[in-house]
């Protein structure tokens, strides 16, 4: 058995309690009554489901306040798509398209931002500008600066898996195992994180759904992700519209909320703490019915289902 099996293997040997807690800068997220709903809010021009939406800032800051009402716990403001093959903007740029927004928001919400970035000198001037986590897509490897802001900073930090770049990630993704691959890569980054002097409660991470994985990768993840809690981390799944829908419904062109919502409601019953989302009103709507009818009491823990035998 390869040392990578035997952590997966013990991983389901052993009740494993997801985490409840990832502190930020100012306050804590708890996860103990069920996972949070990040809102997506793209910055953008090209973002692969609503790129050119919300590129104007009084556009951008209209939605993010419109998603915190529909019940978003964090709201994740980027300026960079990282769709397969996008290309790569200039630091002023981003640092244009993102700071306004974040400094209006901040202004009309107490909703924690995220600065979704990868760029060391974006994310200081967002957490400048109010933001208290920073989710960076390379798993904060792809700036050599970016662990020193995070450590400093005192923000959560979130690492994603990504093979390669946006411009290559799909070029013949291949893994022997991608559960227990993944696994091993987040269990390093956790373990760079730390020693670079990011405490564990700020660190959460996430497998990074549809970066560098074929469509039977993305579903071998989200079945399996359960399996991410022994790292002891909250983790963060974006599964919102993404192409895997279009192929199991067989319909590219149809409407993604449904099946996103299907999605989400396996992950919060595998204990997912944040679920990031386009669609945050019906996501949380189809949560909040979830946990009231018995579908998770809790991050993780499972109804007692003896009194309806």
């Amino acid at each position: 058995m390869s040392s990578r099996d035997h952590s997966l293997a013990q991983s389901e040997q052993t009740s494993v309690r997801p985490a409840v807690r990832w502190q930020l800068v100012t306050r804590s997220l708890d996860f103990a009554q069920g996972p949070c709903v990040m809102g997506i809010v793209n910055v953008t021009p090209d973002s692969f489901s609503d790129g050119g939406n919300f590129i104007a800032t009084g556009a951008a800051v209209e939605h993010a306040l419109r998603l915190a009402a529909e019940g978003a716990s964090i709201l994740d403001i980027g300026g960079e798509s990282t769709r397969p093959g996008a290309s790569p903007v200039e630091t002023d740029e981003e640092l244009q398209r993102v700071v306004p927004v974040i400094e209006e928001v901040c202004r009309q919400t107490t909703v924690p931002i995220s600065i979704d970035t990868s760029k060391a000198a974006v994310a200081e001037a967002a957490l400048a500008a109010g933001a208290e986590i920073i989710n960076d897509v390379s798993g904060l490897a792809g700036d050599a600066r970016m662990l020193a802001v995070a450590a400093s900073s005192g923000a959560g930090v979130c690492a994603m898996h990504m093979r390669g770049t946006p411009q290559t990630m799909q070029q013949n993704p291949t893994y022997s195992d991608v559960v227990a691959e993944i696994y091993d890569y987040l269990g390093v980054r956790r373990d760079v994180l730390r020693e670079a002097g990011i405490e564990s409660n700020r660190i959460c991470l996430d497998p990074g759904i549809g970066f560098g994985k074929t469509h039977q990768h993305n579903l071998d993840l989200l079945a399996c992700c359960h399996r991410f809690h022994a790292l002891g981390c909250p983790l963060l799944l974006g599964p919102s519209r993404k192409g895997f829908i279009a192929k199991v419904i067989a319909d590219r062109t149809a409407d993604r909320t449904p099946g996103t919502i299907g999605v989400v409601l396996s992950l919060a019953q595998q204990g997912v703490q944040v679920l990031r989302v386009h669609d945050v009103g019906p996501v949380h709507q189809a949560l909040l019915l979830f946990q009231a009818t018995g579908g998770v009491d809790g991050v993780g823990s499972f109804p007692d289902t003896s009194r309806h035998s």
